[in-house]
């Protein structure tokens, strides 16, 4: 199978006319990002801010490398997206220092799977609570805190619509966000808000290393995917974005997979094994 190099990094992407923050598309801007950390929440915050936005990030975890990065164009927030007074909190200290939202972007997720016949009630709750709960939540509030005319950009997942053994929970979450993002286009569009849904397949974050790192189970998925290979959070961030631009100015209510083909090649590969007809 042949792989795809990657995209630059985001040092690499930081580099020439685009590092001019006054000059970017985002440039005025304020955004909310939970999730902002590590893996795409925080390649999401560096992409913002090298396009001129000012943003505050909302997690449980060490944020200083972001601070590091960033600097005054940073507010790091410590914010548990599954209580609706922390993200309040942590929305109304955004506005407090950098002025009404222009867009958000809820990202934080993990999850606590198990076969449905033996998970316990503990680990469902979880699960919905930080993927699909927190999406409400963050939505609920930033939308109050939005100039109209702003965009939301949710995190889906390619397991919203492809089942997982033993992610239950996850892939119900994952679904509901997608249905969530629609309803939420279809109330906030009267104030002119987009509010659109990315959904990643199989990248390289802190979230899959344990499995990406058993090599058969990188092999396997890597050959579910049409482009050999997980991709990286940098890879996420120029979809996202450009669903939250004014390029987008005419999409909202939309799902855009972005998996390197996976959901494509779920078919099982014929080849050798039955005589495939030719069109």
């Amino acid at each position: 199978m042949t792989v795809s190099q990657p995209a630059p990094d985001a040092q690499e992407c930081s580099e020439g006319a685009g590092s001019d923050r006054s000059q970017g598309r985002f440039s005025g801007r304020v955004a909310y990002v939970t999730g902002a950390a590590s893996g795409i929440g925080a390649a999401i915050v560096d992409g913002l801010i090298r396009d001129g936005a000012r943003v505050a990030g909302a997690d449980v975890a060490d944020q200083s490398a972001l601070i590091e990065r960033h600097g005054d164009a940073y507010l790091p927030l410590t914010a548990d997206v599954t209580s609706e007074e922390a993200i309040a909190s942590s929305i109304a200290a955004t506005v407090a220092a950098f002025g009404p939202i222009d867009l958000a972007f809820p990202v934080a997720g993990a999850h606590r799977g198990g076969p449905i016949e033996t998970m316990d009630r503990t680990s469902w709750d979880f699960t919905l609570g930080l993927v699909l709960t927190g999406v409400f939540l963050t939505v609920k509030h930033a939308a109050g805190a939005m100039r109209d005319g702003g965009a939301i950009t949710t995190i889906g997942s390619i397991n919203g619509r492809v089942p997982m053994r033993g992610g239950a929970a996850y892939v119900a979450a994952k679904a509901g966000v997608e249905a969530f993002t629609r309803t939420a286009a279809l109330e906030l569009g009267e104030r002119g808000i987009r509010v659109n849904c990315v959904m990643p397949g199989l990248i390289e974050t802190p979230l899959t290393a344990t499995f990406r790192g058993i090599p058969a189970v990188h092999e396997a998925f890597s050959n579910k995917i049409v482009l050999g290979r997980p991709g990286r959070p940098e890879e996420i961030v120029q979809p996202v974005l450009f669903l939250a631009s004014d390029d987008a100015s005419y999409v909202t209510g939309a799902s855009l997979m972005v998996d390197g083909g996976w959901d494509v090649a779920n078919y099982p590969d014929l080849r050798g094994l039955v005589e495939v007809p030719r069109a």
